[in-house]
């Protein structure tokens, strides 16, 4: 694997998980914790990648990234929140799943 198909795939990772460790990272492609902290540092310049240092603490991503970019439209969403209310209780739960995977949230949208 070359370092920028682990970065891509780091970006894979936290692009579905939204958390990890470095030393996670590290084991999962057997490199050491310094170059996946060299990937982070990289790849902290062009995507939302940032560090929490302690307990609890990690390689985060922040909530409204999608590494492939699609959200839904304004539309979309409507008709979804829509449907919310309209459908059985667990019909609605996999709806609003939908929205939160794949909706901006109000502060992101344009």
């Amino acid at each position: 694997m070359t370092a920028a198909d682990r970065r891509r795939a780091i970006l894979e990772a936290l692009s579905s998980d939204k958390f990890t460790t470095r030393a996670n990272l590290a084991f999962e492609f057997g490199v050491s914790k310094r170059t996946i902290d060299h990937d982070l540092l990289l790849l902290s310049r062009k995507y939302p990648i940032y560090a929490i240092q302690g307990k609890g603490g990690g390689i985060h991503v922040m909530d409204n990234f999608r590494l492939d970019g699609r959200y839904l439209t304004e539309e979309q969403m409507d008709m979804l929140v829509r449907l919310t209310k309209e459908v059985s209780e667990s019909d609605s739960r996999v709806l609003r799943s939908i929205l939160k995977k794949f909706g901006k949230k109000k502060e992101d949208r344009i």
